[in-house]
Order: structure tokens, then sequence, then C-alpha cells
């Protein structure tokens, strides 16, 4: 009976040391990059080869040494800002899918805002001038304002007159 226990707790311990050094092998060592951690950062970069493809999406072999290259230079201890900016450098600004706001590129943050409130302001104008339109006109006075009270009596007698 005790040998059974015995064997049983071994048999437990194999398969935990098994388990624990498949999850190990997977994750890569302790404080390696995972996969998401480079996602992260390469979704912040278009393919050098692909346009408009994001470089965490991407399979073709350039966005495959990218992505490599990305966790490398996080186990070697580069921040994002850095790894960024190392691409940046080699490749210019057309890696990076969305501009920095700074320079010239900020107005490609602020030409929609500006686009946007003008043609809210255009549209303003042009209901105010419909609805302008819309009213109704008042209506003109009239020409004579009071009529001579003998013109009315000799008018009357005037048809009267008339068989």
């Amino acid at each position: 009976m005790m040998k059974k226990a015995l064997l049983s707790l071994a048999v437990a311990l194999a398969l935990a040391l098994l388990g624990a050094t498949w999850a190990a092998a997977e994750d890569g060592a302790p404080g390696a990059p995972t996969a998401n951690d480079v996602n992260e950062i390469a979704k912040k970069l278009y393919c050098p080869v692909c346009p408009n493809t994001p470089l965490d999406v991407c399979e073709t072999k350039a966005c495959q040494d990218w992505r490599e290259q990305i966790r490398q230079q996080l186990s070697e201890g580069w921040s994002e800002d850095e790894i960024l900016a190392y691409f940046v450098a080699q490749y210019g600004e057309r890696v990076l899918a969305e501009p920095r706001r700074s320079g010239f590129t900020s107005l490609v943050w602020f030409l929609p805002v500006l686009g946007t409130l003008v043609g809210l302001g255009v549209l303003w104008q042009l209901f105010r001038s419909w609805r302008a339109r819309a009213a109704p006109a008042p209506l003109p006075e009239p020409l004579v304002e009071e009529v001579d009270p003998q013109l009315i009596e000799r008018v009357e007698k005037a048809l009267e007159e008339i068989p």
C-alpha cells in the first residue's frame, strides 16, 4: 500500500515538473517577451512591403524578420519608444501606423477638426437662409389710405341713375 502511494506521488511530481517545463518552453524564459508583447509594438508599425498592412497581421518574410527583431530588442531591455524610434530612424516616418503629433504631421490631427467646424458653419448658414426664404412676405400696404366721402356719394348717385 505504501509503495502505491509513493509511486502515485512520484508520478504526480513528474507530471507537474513536466507540465511546468512545457509551459516554460512555450512562454520562453522568465522575463522573455511574449508574442503579445511583440504584437503590442508591431501593431504600431506598418509592413515595409505591403501598403497599409499593420506589422502584427502581415505574414511576409520582411514582417516576420521585423517581429523577430522586436522580440530580440525587447529581450535586450529596449523600451517601446526606443524600438519605434529605431524603426523610424531606419525606414522613415511612413512605418508608423499613427503619425507623430509634432511639426508638419500635426496637421493630420488638426485639419479634420478644422474641416468639421467649417462644414458645420456652412450647414448652419445654409439652414438659416432656407428658413429666411420660407418665411411669408408681409402684405403690401394699400395704395390709397382713405377714400374721400364726397367721391363715394357721387359714385353711388351715378350708379342709381343707371337703368
